[in-house]
């Protein structure tokens, strides 16, 4: 499966972009939190530097109506209130799980916040989700976040500059609305481990809207990485073939996530890291999803090794979201591009340490596309 990675890349595509700045609120220290709004010619992303989240993103369906496709909330004190919600956020230093909050580099053992039961999940308690990004606005439309995470913040170790920038880019042609580019960078004064992501709940049908079960789903992936029960990988990569996690072809998300599967079992569902197909430094194929009733399409590419596809099963409608939106279980899902979770502890995965001198770098482009002609067809029941 490959997928075309259109001329959105193009620093001509960039400059199209817009960008304003607005109050969003306060810290309780009084530091002040702004939201950004990023428009191209038919897509509008409202970031804010609290967390780096994706606070809206707006596309049109099949009719040109304007719809927000990712969960989140109205004011800066829901998203203080609701941390480990993680809607939109950018997450680091290191996205997924870290098996019982430990692990060894350079022959030192480095002791983690235990936040997922035995384990660290999204970087520990305060992790970049909780905090304050330095933005600037740049002259091509686009939003630089920065922000310094100190030697020893949440246990990691070394000074870790990080840069994270958003574009919102126009779309080539008819049907092709635009993208959204997120790049991420890190340099270190010290060995370290580093795993960028954002984690964006998505409902092309629009946030809110009901479940995404009929979501057309396709992963370039023949393996993903099976998990224990506490979701941490057992270290195998097994093949997809014959199993629920294999999304070849256009399958429901809905069609196979209640089979009588092991891992779904464990996970409630997907909430799981695939292995993607041709991944390397350059940009590669992740996913594609189609929402039939919208008509919106949303292709994933990445620079990264792995995709967590994760399907809201710890969603419980206890949270209002944005408009006083209920969001039940299943009501979104993420598209997490990442290395593999638990990586440091698993030397023969991809690996994620950094040192001085060397410079992290990795780039996803969530791309949209109202398609033409007739929609693809989900693959058959296994």
């Amino acid at each position: 499966m490959r997928y075309a990675i259109a001329a959105i890349l193009t620093a001509a595509a960039l400059q199209a972009a817009t960008i304003t700045q607005a109050d969003f609120g306060k810290m309780p220290d009084g530091a002040a939190i702004h939201i950004y709004t990023l428009s191209a010619s038919g897509i509008r992303a409202r970031i804010s530097n609290y967390g780096g989240a994706i606070v809206s993103l707006e596309i049109p369906d099949k009719n040109g109506r304007m719809g927000d496709v990712v969960l989140g909330f109205d004011t800066l004190a829901e998203y203080i209130a609701n941390p480990t919600q993680y809607f939109g956020a950018t997450i680091g230093r290191y996205g997924n799980r870290i098996a019982n909050g430990r692990f060894t580099l350079d022959g030192i053992e480095h002791i983690l916040p235990k936040n997922n039961g035995a384990n660290s999940l999204h970087g520990g308690d305060y992790g970049f989700f909780r905090r304050v990004f330095t933005p600037r606005m740049l002259p091509n439309g686009g939003l630089e976040l920065t922000y310094l995470s100190k030697e020893l913040e949440e246990g990691y170790p070394g000074h870790l500059h990080v840069t994270v920038t958003f574009h919102a880019v126009d779309g080539q042609g008819a049907g092709s609305p635009g993208a959204l580019r997120i790049d991420y960078a890190a340099t270190t004064d010290k060995d370290t481990v580093v795993n960028l992501t954002n984690h964006s709940y998505f409902n092309l049908k629009g946030a809110g809207s009901g479940d995404i079960l009929d979501h057309l789903v396709t992963i370039s992936a023949r393996r993903f990485t099976p998990v224990d029960k506490t979701l941490i990988p057992t270290g195998e990569l097994r093949n997809v073939a014959g199993t629920p996690f294999d999304f070849l072809q256009s399958t429901k998300i809905g069609a196979r996530i209640g089979a009588n599967d092991e891992q779904l079992k464990i996970a409630g569902g997907y909430d799981h890291n695939w292995v993607l197909e041709n991944a390397g430094p350059t940009m590669h194929a992740a996913a594609r999803v189609l929402e039939p009733t919208s008509g919106r399409e949303m292709t994933v590419t990445t620079t990264e090794p792995g995709l967590q596809f994760y399907t809201g099963n710890f969603l419980d409608g206890s949270v209002k979201g944005k408009g006083g939106n209920v969001y039940a279980r299943r009501g979104a899902f993420c598209m997490e591009t990442q290395h593999f979770p638990d990586s440091p502890n698993h030397p023969k995965f991809p690996s994620t340490e950094l040192k001085p001198g060397q410079r992290y770098q990795g780039t996803t482009i969530y791309s949209f596309a109202i398609p033409r002609g007739p929609a693809p067809q989900p693959a058959a029941k296994k």
